[in-house]
């Protein structure tokens, strides 16, 4: 009886953790869509809406790790590495949220997510190019399911704004390049941080990124204004919920597995959808639009299949490994996730990594997958 009573409060644990990040994931794209376009706040600054949230994570992750020490930084991290890999990172990371973020000028909310889904598209072809994926006849058949279904929804899309699809493809590829980037990192430089590690390193690089083209770009019609009385309160809880979320992406990777996370995501992705339709003047949802969404979130679903075969492939060679090693310590090590969420993007499969090898495994609810986005 008790062992059932903490079955069920584990349950009710890990669904109210998955219940929060999809709220808060949901919310934040909300959030800042209702920041760029109402009327009645009127910052119109994607580049600078996005230049805060990066300056404020790089303050809060300073203050939780060096001054009131209530999470820890991990080390390892060199010179070399951070110029050869974070910089990267965090450039790819700037551009990923400044392109997304300036989207939602153009096109509405529920465009841009079903536009999302070409995310594995990207990260594959990216990947097959860095020697990262290999090319078959089966992820061949994915991708093409994948494109079809982002066309669709493109060609039932009514008020289409081909400014505001540049500007959601390009931060597509921007977040491509950054999950190639931290593939790399993990599987040739050997790193490995937790979340507000990363966050740590790669939240001021950002923000030095994003701060050298907002110069020239948003601060002079920013000054033209001629004040800059802007809504400060309503600015800082955007950029809380942002790192509020990023914090709730830890917990759910720590609670439950890659497979339950992703399926989290695709219900989040639809939450956003339909929600948007209902929030926003300028959703209008079609039957076209729907149908292909539909499709391509099969071909995202085949493709979270064939990734989660091959990463239980590989998981099982290294816990084999492992076994051998005696010099191996359990539980010291933390692996790179692949998962900031900032303005709406989702973690990857290899955001499991990150759980220490020696940590207690989650409980056994029905497990299902995340979202590849960011998505």
């Amino acid at each position: 009886m008790a062992d059932r009573r903490s079955f069920l409060s584990e349950g009710a644990v890990t669904y109210a953790y998955l219940l929060l990040y999809i709220a808060l994931s949901s919310g934040q794209i909300f959030f800042n869509k209702w920041v760029l376009s109402s009327k009645e706040i009127n910052f119109p600054y994607p580049l600078g809406l996005t230049l805060l949230h990066m300056v404020f994570s790089s303050v809060l992750c300073f203050l939780l790790t060096k001054v009131f020490k209530i999470m820890k930084v991990e080390e390892g991290m060199t010179l070399e590495i951070y110029t050869t890999s974070v910089i990267p990172i965090g450039a790819m990371f700037a551009m990923t949220l400044w392109l997304g973020n300036t989207a939602y000028l153009y096109i509405s909310v529920a465009f841009a997510q079903m536009l999302k889904a070409i995310m594995p598209v990207a990260v594959f072809i990216l990947g097959v190019a860095a020697g990262l994926e290999v090319m078959s006849c089966r992820m061949l058949l994915i991708m093409s399911v994948i494109s079809f279904g982002v066309l669709v929804a493109s060609y039932g899309e009514i008020n289409i704004s081909w400014i505001g699809v540049v500007y959601q493809m390009g931060g597509v590829v921007g977040e491509a390049l950054r999950l190639i980037f931290m593939e790399i990192l993990v599987k040739r430089k050997g790193l490995k941080l937790n979340p507000i590690s990363l966050m740590y390193y790669v939240s001021p690089c950002s923000a030095i990124c994003l701060f050298i083209p907002w110069i020239f770009l948003e601060k002079p019609k920013m000054d033209a204004r001629g004040t800059w009385d802007f809504h400060a309160l309503i600015l800082t809880l955007n950029s809380l919920c942002t790192f509020a979320l990023n914090l709730s992406v830890f917990l759910v990777i720590t609670h439950t597995s890659a497979l339950t996370i992703r399926v989290a995501g695709v219900v989040k992705d639809w939450v956003v959808v339909l929600l948007s339709a209902l929030l926003f003047a300028d959703t209008k949802l079609t039957l076209i639009n729907l149908f292909g969404y539909g499709i391509a979130i099969a071909g995202v679903a085949a493709y979270n299949n064939q990734k989660l075969k091959k990463e239980a492939s590989r998981g099982s060679s290294d816990d084999k490994q492992q076994t051998n090693n005696s010099e191996d310590t359990p539980g010291s090590e933390l692996l790179l996730e692949n998962s900031f969420c900032y303005s709406g993007a989702e973690p990857t499969r290899e955001a499991e990594k990150m759980i220490p090898r020696g940590m207690a495994s989650p409980p056994t609810i029905e497990t299902a997958e995340e979202m590849v986005r960011k998505s």
